[in-house]
């Protein structure tokens, strides 16, 4: 079965490359990805899967049922939306739309989610078990993996595959991780409300930007003095706003940032304990606060079968050497994590680093990738998904 992905794989090669072209020069962003979805949804069709248009608000599913005997259904979901980035790479193909580009390999995603679907489509009838495939929206913004769930994109899902390019893998290597692969990402906001006064007489007065400067300094100090070393937590305050005149004290200051975490205990007590320090600083100095704690999505925690899984399918179609192990996970952030709470799976890197050529980070309007891997991906995704059913 392998030597068949690959050579269907090869024979598709060049109509994955127009596809991801296309893709490529016509980004939409979050939620608006209404063309994108229609050009998958046609190609979906032509392979003869069942589609459902406007899951998710305008993500896409496409239904291939096995001829077997398996009851089991693997989903493998790819995203489609690009990011607010004007591109400048000069390719012949780059974002014909001013201020939108595909940043961060959703173009490659979706083809490789694409190059499944025409694969196994046309080995359909080795196939035991059913095969979903969800293209989602929003990936960007944390909100399409939600809307996909909430509209029942998972339902009688048994387990479920995704795939992230990574520039600073090697192209056409695969890039595995057991356990946590992205951190957990809340959103963090803080209002100090403190009392007016004349700049030359503060003890009149209840500085809200100096008690939010407490706030600061204390939080990241207290990282690293209550919290567990092994379990990192990260709090980046982005935002700070507040004051009307320089010789007026403030009395009112917001601050907003992002909380990023890898452990799930870690995650879960976060909300409290930076509520317990803002308290206490408030307190002290006679200053009323708010604090607005929003979970966005949970980390990644792969499955260990069905990460094995993608590294033998990985191992036995490319070799050992093409296949490595990520030592450390990412703190950026995936709402693939959402699927994962209603069925096991698995994420993993496809290496899109070109040899010779600087390899500009994900989400750089620069950002390049080596369309050979596109294959690679294709025939992994296609493998595991044989390899499932044959477990």
């Amino acid at each position: 079965m392998l030597n068949q992905i690959k050579t269907l794989a090869e024979t598709l090669a060049p109509r994955l490359i127009e596809i991801r072209r296309h893709i490529h020069a016509h980004p939409e962003l979050s939620g608006q990805e209404y063309q994108t979805a229609a050009y998958i949804a046609g190609v979906l069709s032509s392979c003869g899967l069942h589609v459902e248009e406007a899951v998710g608000k305008t993500g896409v599913v496409g239904e291939l049922k096995g001829q077997g005997q398996d009851d089991r259904r693997l989903a493998i979901r790819t995203d489609m939306d690009a990011l607010p980035i004007d591109e400048c790479t000069n390719l012949e193909f780059a974002s014909r739309k001013p201020g939108v580009m595909h940043a961060c390999g959703h173009d490659i995603h979706s083809t490789l989610g694409l190059g499944t679907a025409m694969i196994l489509s046309q080995l359909q009838e080795y196939l035991p078990g059913n095969v979903r495939f969800l293209f989602q929206p929003a990936e960007e913004i944390a909100q399409g993996a939600g809307w996909m769930v909430r509209d029942g994109a998972m339902r009688d899902v048994s387990n479920i595959l995704g795939v992230h390019v990574f520039p600073s893998i090697p192209a056409q290597s695969i890039g595995i991780r057991y356990g946590a692969l992205t951190a957990a990402a809340d959103d963090l906001e803080i209002f100090v409300q403190g009392e007016s006064g004349h700049g030359a007489r503060p003890h009149e007065a209840t500085d809200a930007i100096w008690i939010a400067a407490q706030i600061i300094t204390t939080l990241q100090q207290a990282i690293s003095r209550t919290q567990n070393p092994l379990r990192p937590i990260v709090l980046t305050f982005g935002q700070i706003n507040g004051g009307r005149a320089p010789n007026v004290i403030a009395d009112q200051v917001r601050l907003a940032g992002t909380v990023r975490s890898l452990h799930p205990e870690t995650h879960e007590n976060l909300p409290q304990w930076i509520e317990g320090i803002v308290a206490s600083i408030c307190g002290a100095y006679g200053a009323k606060y708010e604090v607005n704690y929003q979970r966005v999505v949970p980390s990644v925690q792969n499955d260990g079968l069905m990460t094995q899984l993608v590294e033998e399918a990985a191992k036995e179609a490319w070799g050992s050497d093409r296949v490595q192990r990520i030592l450390e996970p990412s703190l950026g952030a995936e709402d693939f994590s959402l699927y994962l709470e209603h069925a096991p799976g698995s994420m993993f890197r496809l290496g899109v680093g070109m040899p010779g050529k600087t390899n500009y980070p994900l989400h750089h309007p620069a950002f390049e990738a080596d369309e050979g891997a596109i294959v690679t991906g294709v025939v992994t995704l296609a493998y595991a998904a044989f390899k499932y059913f044959a477990s």
